[in-house]
């Protein structure tokens, strides 16, 4: 019965994952387990479940027929983990979490280690990357995401703020006429981030201005690189206040069009739409919301 309940889960991750090495990830499994357990369960049940070739990996009609089942099996397990850990008095369990690289300073770290730390019997999974990663795919429970989101089917809750401002260095600023209207800003160099939209929007004693950067000087793919490009004195960005406060401090970087500033975006806690909510995902998602209430 166990190596049943085993072989289903790994069919559900297969079939969620949408290849072997990816659910062996989610289930910390190597690709040569998760190939047995399938090939196990499919000479059980005396079916093919999926058409499998070099490249790709297609539920069968029977595999299709099969996974509604085997999820509400797998989802009924959970569930029944998860009761009984509400009923204990130490929440036990396993989290696996993705953040973006670049937020070492903003609280949000701080905010998971003091969980951590409260919760001794949950095994944390931090995976850290300012690309977005695939939650259902790489097997995350929960990711934690900055901006404005897209539509998807994920879940989401907001819990939190955080702000930019945008800023040049001194060198750069200097070697260009004084810039003073938002077309002086629009003809900047420009650091652009390859998961931010090149549009910028600014506003002003309720005015809100939007352009494009007219000369995309480079382009980078993590907030560090940005701002390591910015300081070189290679154009402007918006960056994270929390990412940049020595730098402005020391006046390494300064505020451009002071008068102007960038709305605030959310935090988001983003969880994958497949089934109920784990308890120690939602325990720690109002851990998060606590912690920002009293900030």
């Amino acid at each position: 019965m166990i190596d049943d309940y085993r072989s289903l889960a790994v069919f559900v991750a297969v079939a969620d994952a949408g290849s072997l090495s990816a659910a062996g990830r989610r289930l910390k499994l190597s690709t040569s387990v998760i190939s047995h357990h399938l090939s196990r369960l499919e000479a059980k049940l005396g079916v093919t479940l999926f058409f499998r070739s070099t490249r790709s990996l297609s539920l069968t009609p029977e595999g299709h027929a099969a996974l509604p089942p085997a999820r509400r099996m797998i989802t009924a397990g959970e569930e029944a983990i998860d009761a009984l850990s509400a009923g204990s008095s130490e929440p036990v369990g396993a989290l696996r979490l993705t953040m973006p690289a670049w937020g070492e300073k903003m609280p949000l770290r701080q905010t998971l280690w003091a969980f951590a730390k409260a919760h001794p019997l949950i095994a944390i999974s931090l995976h850290s990357s300012d690309a977005p990663v695939d939650l259902v795919k790489e097997g995350f429970d929960i990711a934690i995401r900055l901006g404005v989101l897209a539509d998807s089917s994920l879940k989401s809750r907001r819990i939190g703020t955080f702000e930019r401002v945008m800023v040049a260095a001194p060198d750069y600023l200097a070697s260009r006429a004084p810039l003073k209207t938002i077309e002086d800003l629009a003809a900047c160099d420009f650091v652009a981030l390859t998961m931010l939209p090149d549009m910028q929007t600014l506003q002003c004693g309720g005015r809100a201005v939007s352009f494009q950067p007219e000369n995309i000087r480079l382009e980078v793919d993590t907030i560090g690189s940005a701002v390591s490009a910015v300081m070189a004195g290679l154009g402007v960005q918006h960056l994270p206040t929390g990412e940049i406060t020595a730098e402005l401090a020391s006046g390494a970087l300064v505020q451009v069009l002071p008068d102007w500033r960038l709305p605030d975006l959310g935090i988001y806690a983003v969880w994958p739409d497949i089934g109920p909510q784990k308890a120690l995902t939602r325990r720690l998602i109002d851990y998060f919301v606590a912690r920002a209430a009293s900030d």
